[in-house]
């Protein structure tokens, strides 16, 4: 089981599990972490944090910075349409290569993987309809 924090398009927040995820759903299944199991459409959400722990760390400050060079892995910057924003790495084709454009109402999403090995975060699953624009960073 993945241990999550789905963050929702209008700011709320659920920590769980999910025992089973694919990007093609749009049902995410999630058993909250007070036992109850929840089924959320994706479309409600802003992204799927996989974490390693639900407290995360309070007093570190995450690195934003880009490091190193891996072919393999392209560096980008998200803008959410609430004005937050996210640096990471995308494995793969960039999102509108794969026929999905950043456009309302478009169904899925990619994954992000963090650009601070320490962080809390494993890798985020950014639902497309919520995202205003992917930059690639040179």
């Amino acid at each position: 089981m993945n241990k999550v924090v789905l963050r929702f398009s209008d700011g709320k927040v659920l920590k769980g599990y999910l025992e089973h995820f694919s990007p093609d759903n749009e049902i995410v299944n999630i058993n909250e972490i007070s036992g109850e199991r929840k089924s959320v459409n994706i479309n409600e959400l802003k992204a799927i944090f996989f974490v390693k722990t639900f407290e995360g760390k309070k007093d570190y400050n995450e690195r934003k910075a880009f490091s190193g060079v891996n072919k393999r892995l392209k560096r980008v910057f998200v803008k959410f349409k609430d004005g937050e924003s996210l640096t990471g790495y995308i494995e793969g084709e960039m999102p509108w290569q794969k026929g999905f454009f950043l456009e309302s109402g478009k169904k899925g999403g990619f994954f992000l993987l963090p650009t601070d090995n320490e962080s809390n975060n494993i890798k985020i699953f950014v639902i497309a309809s919520f995202v205003k624009d992917v930059t690639l960073v040179g």
